[in-house]
């Protein structure tokens, strides 16, 4: 009954927060970067929540359990990629764009433009299907395996996903920023309570030892040389390619209430990420230590929160999980909402319509996605793991946009031709290669070549010299 009175508190206080915004929607600047209005506490709360996901307390969690302590390894390229943000976040929020497409459109031109947005809708929607089954199986966790309930994996599935989407569309990216914040505060106080609680019935670093040698893992205590260093980029870059051309940074960014402000939030966003990831990293591993097989692996933070805490704990934690995959989700619907009514229907539309209309379109839209996002989510049930899925929508992502946005503000050679075939070959190659870690490296490679490359021969073509 404890798991049912706080989640239940934490999903209806989460509705509250959306209906006492949405009355604070009056055009699209609202609804999609909260009127720029954003302080830097926010933007710290509402980023920290995003970037950690799905990815990190599903993907990442369930890499530890098959890794071990090498788990610590993993969220390494976001943290490298918080880093660099710190200088580009000062020039996002001075550009007064609205979105990611809108720099690259500026500065390459349209069909540049419209490439991105078909790069960035293929990533983010598998990203939020994604997101859509890691709540199902949260919900499918507490009514069936704790609670002797018989809701099938689909319906849960479902109730996650009109959950989703009916939050996004109350009040947009008002109501989730500052619900992160809520979010970001319960994970960590959450994680930091649990971790002492699991280390000491794991029996310290001497209990965790010896259960890894019986269960014949004696490389789950080690952090360096269970993983090649192939392996770590391999892991690395694609998460580090993601986040530097995240557009829900971005959006981040431009709904900062100045340049300061993001600058300042993008500092104490690293901060925050290695606390948080290594926190996720050290709960699963030593989880880990105390349970021998595991159904789905990516489940073991909840698994742990159901049998290694006490309840009251347990079930902050599930409502935390429950509410870092509503907050990516949510962001990950916003920002291709966005784009398709910013960068595609007002820009090529001739008429002219209304705030309250455009924010009417906004909504429903969301919820169009939201339908195709579940269509995707079907595909991908059973196919892969949400790492593998995790990965795969990064280099898609990372390898399409990533160079040529990095391109847009540091490099003022690149051309608009190299641009387009930049982010055409970029897609066309991680979706020839296919889910797996095996494909950023190449992809990125062909990517950046292409910029360069045809670059190169723009500038040749127009008697211009070559600058990197």
């Amino acid at each position: 009954m404890i798991y049912y009175l706080v989640i239940g508190i934490y999903l209806i206080g989460l509705l509250l927060i959306g209906f006492s915004k949405s009355d604070s929607i009056k055009n699209q600047e609202d609804f999609s970067v909260a009127g720029r209005s954003l302080p830097t506490w926010v933007l710290v709360g509402t980023m920290a929540a995003t970037w950690m996901g799905t990815g990190s307390v599903v993907g990442n969690a369930g890499e530890t359990f098959k890794l071990g302590a090498a788990g610590f390894l993993l969220p390494i390229g976001g943290m490298l990629g918080v880093l660099v943000l710190t200088r580009i976040a000062g020039k996002a929020r001075a550009s007064g764009k609205l979105t990611v497409p809108q720099i690259i459109g500026s500065r390459f031109g349209d069909t540049a433009m419209l490439l991105s947005v078909f790069a960035l809708l293929a990533a983010y929607l598998v990203i939020v299907s994604y997101q859509f089954n890691a709540g199902g199986k949260v919900i499918e966790t507490i009514f069936n395996d704790n609670l002797g309930g018989n809701l099938t994996s689909n319906e849960a599935v479902i109730i996650a996903a009109l959950f989703i989407v009916a939050y996004t569309v109350l009040a947009g990216l008002l109501s989730v920023a500052y619900t992160d914040v809520a979010n970001g505060i319960l994970m960590i106080t959450c994680f930091i309570i649990a971790l002492p609680i699991l280390f000491f019935q794991a029996g310290g670093f001497d209990g965790m030892s010896a259960s890894f040698q019986e269960m014949e893992k004696t490389d789950h205590m080690s952090i360096f040389g269970v993983l090649s260093f192939r392996e770590v980029i391999n892991f690395s870059l694609p998460s580090f390619l993601l986040i530097l051309g995240d557009a829900n940074m971005y959006q981040r960014f431009f709904a900062s209430e100045s340049v300061q402000s993001a600058k300042k939030a993008t500092y104490l966003l690293f901060f925050a990420v290695v606390i948080l990831e290594s926190l996720i990293v050290a709960n699963a591993w030593i989880s880990s230590s105390m349970i021998e097989e595991l159904p789905t692996q990516g489940h073991i933070l909840i698994y742990a929160a159901y049998n290694f805490l006490p309840p009251l704990i347990g079930a902050v934690m599930l409502a935390t999980i429950i509410g870092i995959i509503i907050s990516t989700a949510d962001s990950f619907l916003l920002v291709p909402t966005t784009i398709l009514i910013n960068d595609i229907y007002l820009k090529y539309s001739n008429k002219k319509y209304s705030d309250k209309t455009i924010v009417f379109l906004s909504r429903s839209l969301v919820l169009l996605l939201g339908v195709f996002a579940y269509w995707v989510s079907t595909i991908f049930a059973k196919d892969t793991t949400v790492f593998e899925k995790a990965l795969y929508a990064f280099t898609i992502y990372g390898t399409a946009i990533t160079p040529t946005l990095l391109a847009a503000f540091f490099w003022k050679d690149a051309t608009k031709y190299g641009a387009i075939f930049s982010i055409i070959f970029g897609t066309i190659t991680t979706i020839y290669l296919g889910a797996g870690e095996s494909s950023v490296v190449p992809a990125l490679c062909v990517s950046s070549g292409a910029l360069v490359l045809f670059t190169l021969e723009e500038k040749k073509q127009m008697g211009e010299e070559f600058r990197l």
